[in-house]
């Protein structure tokens, strides 16, 4: 006789557990850095320390899924905000998400880089993602007229890297932001 194993959803207090831990390494490793013990990201979860190894058996487990959640979180929030927004606000907004997204990735970068295994699969599955999703608010911006016909998703990816990456000092955050409205600006179909 054979026994057929079903995937069960996890449980709605295992999800939540899961998602808080996520959020509260997010914000730790921001405010004290990556080598913050996972004893400390329990705690400020609200957590025993089982709970977290359940979750995630290692360090290198809870940058990755910190690092894959932003991407989901950036991915969805395209979706979102093409809904909710006018097509050119949607761009800005999801552009300054974009920001945020890279503000995590600087900081965690290092130690993901550092982790056995390496970090080929983690970011070659995030490129298209994000390229995905900023296609999305490019063509609704297009077909609305909001913005120019040649404007080119990777293009606009590569001006909001540049932005990030170009500045390395303490203040590239809030220069980066503004130069979005200067992006946006340049986008505008005139």
């Amino acid at each position: 006789m054979k026994f057929l194993c079903s995937t069960r959803k996890p449980r709605a207090d295992s999800q939540r557990n899961r998602e808080k831990l996520l959020e509260v390494a997010k914000a730790a490793f921001s405010e004290s850095g990556t080598d913050i013990s996972l004893e400390e990201i329990a705690r400020r979860a609200g957590v025993g320390i089982g709970t977290l190894y359940r979750h995630f058996p290692n360090r290198d487990a809870i940058l990755a899924d910190v690092y894959r959640r932003g991407v989901e979180q950036l991915a969805a929030a395209a979706a979102e905000l093409s809904s909710s927004h006018p097509p050119l606000e949607a761009l800005r907004a999801w552009m300054r998400l974009f920001v945020d997204y890279i503000a995590t990735k600087k900081l965690i970068a290092p130690a993901l880089n550092a982790m056995a295994g390496g970090t080929t699969e983690l970011y070659a599955a995030s490129g298209p993602v994000i390229t995905e999703a900023v296609e999305l608010l490019i063509t609704r911006a297009r077909a609305a007229g909001a913005i120019r016909e040649d404007v080119a998703p990777l293009d606009l990816l590569h001006a909001l890297f540049g932005f990030a990456y170009g500045s390395a000092g303490p203040d590239w955050q809030p220069s980066a932001l503004r130069l979005i409205d200067v992006l946006i600006d340049g986008l505008r179909r005139v």
